[in-house]
């Protein structure tokens, strides 16, 4: 600890007194609700979740109410607890291809098998503020209509042009992927570690970063193929029982881009991907991880660096984080005394030794 913060132990208990009175806010209103905050400030959890690595609703909500709405430092909390989790095994991968489908839309193609379902989203709604959502004792909005059997699993849109060979083919992996939340970050980086970055990174740093690839600055210009939220099963391998067992279902966003082609002279013309996956619903999370790791592909793809940031996987890969970008930004409001004091006198004496010089050129 800080010599000069000893004393100022009652100033920070203070604070965090402060603190709590200014999160509870107003005590003749009631009190926020952590089960309020999961069922109505959803998209605000599902960020959470997401960039806090860990699938826990009711967690994620109470720690957006403690972190009085600040998402950065409700995914900090997150990932602090996470911490202290025992780890039991890994699950098998989940197979997004059986997804149960809320949202299935394709920018490629109008009559994809299995149709186009708009689901819960934004994207069709005027932009002017509701003000019936102010009035107190509102009757709650109309039920969705909705089928009365659970939707059944559709193909991936992008596997139509696979079969045709329109599109390169994911080679598969022998190796097991790292896990960035056990080991740290290596750089050169293979493509799985580049999307466990991505998916845990700050939303808004990835957004303006495939912001940039759609303006020209890696070359990347995309189409959606397809882009899916929905729930999955997780299963886990029971080495006891010689089997895989379903331990629960986990709602996700997947999104495949279609990006531009390329060929040679004993290389067919195909187009290439980009992919982005997400816990819960966090389309615009999923559709610019997906375009960021398109740009990030070019050398495996045999491009030309153009030297646009979204390509420099040092820069992408390495400021992504919110965590650690916010650690090391909030660090400079603690005391540096001795750093500053030190400079100061160096600029001091700097100040001086010019002074004495130019006094002595203008007695000579």
């Amino acid at each position: 600890m800080y010599v000069a913060v000893k004393g100022g132990e009652r100033a920070i208990d203070n604070a965090h007194a402060w603190l709590a009175e200014e999160r509870r806010g107003d005590p003749a209103l009631p009190e926020l609700s952590v089960a309020q905050i999961e069922a109505q400030m959803t998209l605000a959890v599902n960020r959470v979740m997401a960039e806090g690595s860990l699938y826990d609703r009711g967690l994620a909500a109470l720690a957006i109410k403690q972190a009085r709405g600040d998402l950065i430092e409700a995914v900090f909390l997150i990932r602090a607890y996470r911490t202290t989790l025992p780890r039991f095994g890994a699950s098998r991968p989940v197979e997004t291809g059986a997804m149960a489908c809320s949202r299935r839309i394709s920018a490629t193609f109008k009559d994809a098998p299995g149709g186009q379902v708009l689901g819960p989203t934004f994207d069709y709604t005027h932009r002017l503020l509701d003000f019936a959502l102010a009035a107190e004792g509102a009757p709650p909005p109309p039920a969705a209509a909705r089928a009365e059997t659970a939707p059944a699993a559709v193909p991936h849109i992008l596997s139509f042009l696979d079969d045709e060979g329109l599109i390169e083919r994911e080679p598969p992996s022998a190796a097991a992927p790292r896990d960035l939340t056990r080991e740290p970050m290596e750089l050169p980086a293979d493509r799985a570690l580049r999307l466990q970055a991505l998916t845990r990174g700050d939303e808004g740093f990835v957004l303006g970063l495939a912001y940039s690839t759609q303006r020209g600055y890696a070359r990347g210009h995309a189409f959606v193929g397809e882009l899916r939220i929905g729930t999955c099963s997780v299963e886990m391998e029971i080495p006891e029982l010689g089997f895989a067992v379903e331990i629960g279902e986990v709602e996700l966003t997947e999104c495949e881009t279609v990006n531009q082609f390329k060929g040679s002279k004993s290389e067919p013309a195909q187009f290439t991907r980009g992919y982005g996956l997400t816990f819960a619903q966090t389309e615009r999370k999923a559709i610019s991880m997906a375009l960021v790791d398109r740009a990030l592909r070019w050398n495996e793809l045999g491009e030309d660096f153009v030297g646009a940031p979204a390509q420099d996987e040092e820069f992408v890969l390495m400021h992504c984080d919110s965590i650690q970008a916010t650690g090391f930004l909030e660090h400079i409001k603690l005391p540096h005394y001795v750093d500053f004091q030190s400079e100061m006198e160096l600029v001091r004496r700097m100040r001086a030794e010019a002074a004495m010089a130019n006094r002595k050129d203008a007695a000579e």
